[in-house]
């Protein structure tokens, strides 16, 4: 296994604030689907599991389980308008350049899926700074962040041991603990210091600015 040291990092709620997107695709599919949602509807708790539970709560709701429709539905949606309706944190940028510049290795880790997550990068110009982007596949064995992490382990040759997963939501964590890998949970995502800490994340970092260094602090010492 390689002695390296690696950074995983999630998508939406870490590096991106996406939920404009994802508010408007899931109320599309909902549409789609011959429901009226409400449009004012908070997204925010659904942000970061897989697709398929968010969709499965909001159908719920209105007494469907045509779950893989909506999925297809939203992915439409999201591919067709909603894909570019996201904003980088402040900051972020200049944190994936100092990491970049110490040494380690980048790579994505989202379940969003994987060819929606590399044009987001790519418009965003960050894609040059990841060794790998991972993400969710068409077969759905990647769905869940504890599948996700044991294949980018084994597929990039990681020591579980010289990385550290970074997301703001409880799987992130309990993905990390799954593989051995500690976990970094950030607070100006969608999940909270409430869900973080309950799910046992070894670190906390409040800032995007303070993002690099407490990465780094982890990996070195």
């Amino acid at each position: 296994m390689s002695q390296l040291h690696s950074v995983l990092l999630d998508l939406d709620g870490t590096l991106i604030d996406s939920r404009p997107s994802i508010a408007a695709s899931a109320l599309a599919a909902l549409r789609s689907l011959g429901h009226a949602p409400d449009e004012t509807l908070d997204f925010t708790g659904f942000i970061g599991p897989p697709l398929q539970d968010m969709m499965h709560v909001l159908l719920r709701a209105h007494g469907d389980d045509r779950v893989d429709e909506a999925v297809l539905a939203y992915r439409q949606h999201y591919g067709d308008v909603g894909l570019f309706d996201c904003a980088l944190y402040p900051g972020i940028r200049d944190e994936l350049h100092e990491m970049h510049r110490a040494g380690l290795r980048i790579y994505l880790a989202t379940s969003k899926r994987e060819l929606f997550a590399r044009r987001i990068l790519e418009h965003l110009d960050l894609a040059s700074y990841f060794q790998a982007i991972h993400g969710s596949v068409p077969s759905g064995e990647l769905d869940h962040k504890p599948e996700l992490l044991a294949h980018i382990l084994m597929e990039r040759n990681i020591a579980a041991q010289h990385g550290v997963m970074v997301g703001d939501r409880r799987h992130d964590v309990a993905g990390a603990h799954a593989v051995g890998m500690r976990s970094l949970g950030v607070l100006w995502g969608y999940g909270g210091r409430d869900e973080l800490e309950t799910a046992g994340a070894d670190r906390l970092v409040d800032n995007p600015s303070d993002l690099a260094r407490t990465v780094l602090s982890m990996l070195t010492r």
